[in-house]
């Protein structure tokens, strides 16, 4: 099985990408527009916030820059516990925000 591209740091720069805005089908978006199960959004920020991790925005995965989702960085607890954006705002890394693709392509 292919491992899946999803390493949102450039850890030799020192970058950390996150989305700039939420995909069109972002999970944080109003109205489940990703067809997710109940309370799999809950599932998915708590593992993250419990890992010092986050989200990655689905609709840059496996593609050339993953990133983590705008709308897990905007969420009170897990911008605050995840590691990645913890070390930028020590300064140990810089953040550089990218167009997360759309439907219509990139």
């Amino acid at each position: 099985m292919r491992r899946r591209e999803t390493d949102v740091a450039d850890w030799r720069s020192g970058v950390v990408r996150q989305c700039a805005d939420l995909c069109d089908t972002c999970i944080y978006r109003p109205g489940n527009l990703a067809h997710l199960k109940p309370g799999r959004v809950q599932e998915l920020t708590q593992a993250a916030i419990t890992a010092e991790g986050h989200v990655v925005c689905h609709a840059t995965i496996d593609t050339p820059a993953p990133a983590i989702c705008a709308g897990f960085a905007r969420h009170p607890v897990g911008a605050v516990r995840s590691l990645a954006l913890r070390l930028v705002r020590a300064g140990v890394a810089t953040i550089q925000f990218v167009i997360p693709p759309t439907k219509d392509g990139p």
